[in-house]
């Protein structure tokens, strides 16, 4: 007989950050309805998420699922990578101009 778990909470968004062991940052960005003004208002908001394997890489669009406290800030695990990011760097579509020596 297998105990079936109760459904957790789950969100998506993107690794900002893995340097910390086994511990990712992840940016969830939401859009809700002001209360008075009527406006659509974007808030984001960081949370530390468990990833035992360190699969997950900067810009990588992920789900996480809530779980129980696994440190003192801690309290996501990851389910699954969506979608692996594009790692950028500065200056990689722009040419960097040689100083040109007249003198």
């Amino acid at each position: 007989m297998s105990v079936q778990r109760n459904a957790r909470r789950q969100l998506q968004g993107v690794v900002s950050s893995t340097k910390p062991d086994k511990t990712i940052t992840v940016v969830v960005e939401r859009t809700y309805k002001h209360a008075r003004y009527g406006k659509y208002v974007r808030s984001k908001k960081k949370y530390l998420v468990h990833d035992a394997e360190n699969t997950a890489q900067d810009g990588d669009l992920v789900d996480i699922e809530a779980t129980r406290p696994l440190s003192k800030r801690k309290r996501w695990r990851l389910l699954r990578v969506a979608t692996r990011g594009e790692m950028t760097t500065p200056f990689t579509d722009v040419e960097l101009a040689e100083p040109e020596g007249d003198a």
